[in-house]
């Protein structure tokens, strides 16, 4: 390998989207890392991603790139319905892999990517980066530590703000099937967060339920039916025996953003979110302890300060790829990785299992 891991992005865009706006500035904020190829739709779409991405090289067939002995680390930074089987391709190639979240339609598809990754020898990283924020990673420390004795229990509550026209390049979140609806995306970055803080569900009993059955193409104005669901209710217990819930909102005007209370027997702790910005928000974190006294705010400690100075979705992923990069260059553990994305799979697909069924579903 280079000096550099050099690095070929797979749904690199000249002007939008996530990959532009977050992997773009955490790539070029990092030493340890230099943009080598881009793939997009068509060569001149290439090209122009190619100039705005600072990469020597263009592609318009993502296997090509990956193809390319001058690429250590594959991005694909397009959507799951886009993906085509990009992330196989990149781990038969022998490189190393960023896939955004969701990795898969569901775990046993996911297991797979984790398995032929494990088998090829290449590291592997899967784009849950929310868990790096520092208020999430020192509310985890804190309940490690005992502040508020044996966690009793803890909930979730996620309130997002939907509007009630939408760009076309967002229809397939509507659609059930597409794996990109917010049982996933908003479901998936918001478990894993909440587990990375207070540990693993073992069994839940889910209701999914989709009311706002319609919704605006703003390219068309048509109407296009809803089969997603914009309510996600989960209650179950966790590892430690504590029991725990999820709510997540959708629809309406206005959402709220995050609520993370842990209850304890000496204490509470409680993480709120300033928005519903669902990977880059602010969050206050209060302990009240038992004695009645009133609740206090807890500063985050220096020793969390976020990798580039500030919280925010680019530090977040910015910490995944230098984790990345450590691991890739000295084979010690990483994560959020495959096996993680695999354990939020089996997650959610429990909470999908338990919904039809009405009935609890154990996580084995």
């Amino acid at each position: 390998m280079a000096d550099r891991i050099r690095v070929g992005v797979v749904g690199a865009h000249a002007e939008r989207g996530w990959g532009r706006n977050i992997h773009l500035p955490a790539l070029t904020a990092l030493d340890d890392f230099e943009i080598t190829a881009v793939a997009g739709r068509g060569m001149a779409a290439a090209r122009e991603a190619a100039g705005v991405w600072g990469a020597a090289r263009a592609y318009d067939d993502a296997r090509e790139l990956m193809a390319d002995p001058d690429v250590d680390l594959v991005t694909i930074a397009v959507q799951l319905p886009s993906r085509d089987g990009l992330v196989e391709a990149a781990i038969a190639a022998g490189k190393h892999v960023y896939s955004e979240w969701p990795l898969a339609l569901d775990a046993a598809s996911a297991e797979r990517f984790a398995s032929a990754a494990r088998a090829a020898g290449v590291r592997h990283a899967v784009g849950l980066q929310s868990r790096h924020h520092p208020a999430v990673r020192f509310l985890r420390d804190l309940l490690a530590q005992g502040l508020v004795g044996e966690v009793l229990s803890a909930s979730l509550l996620y309130s997002l703000a939907t509007p009630e026209v939408w760009s076309q390049r967002y229809a397939a979140l509507f659609d059930e099937t597409k794996g990109v609806n917010h049982v996933a995306v908003v479901g998936g970055h918001s478990l894993d967060m909440f587990q990375y803080a207070v540990g693993d569900f073992t069994e839940v009993s889910a209701t999914l339920t989709t009311l706002i059955d319609r919704v605006t193409m703003e390219e068309t104005g048509e109407r296009i039916e809803v089969t997603s669901p914009d309510q996600i209710v989960v209650a179950g217990r966790l590892e430690s025996g504590a029991a725990a819930s999820a709510h997540f909102m959708t629809g309406g005007p206005r959402g709220d953003g995050f609520r993370v209370e842990v209850h304890g027997r000496t204490g509470r702790l409680v993480l709120v979110s300033s928005d519903d910005s669902l990977v880059g928000p602010r969050f206050t974190l209060t302990h009240g302890a038992a004695n009645g006294a009133p609740a206090v705010e807890l500063d985050v400690p220096d020793a969390y300060r976020p990798l580039l100075g500030t919280p925010s979705p680019v530090s977040n992923v910015a910490q995944v790829y230098a984790d990345l990069g450590r691991a890739i260059r000295t084979g010690g553990d990483f994560a959020p990785d495959f096996g993680t994305a695999v354990r939020t799979h089996r997650l959610l697909d429990a909470v999908k299992s338990s919904a039809r069924s009405g009935t609890r579903t154990r996580l084995v």
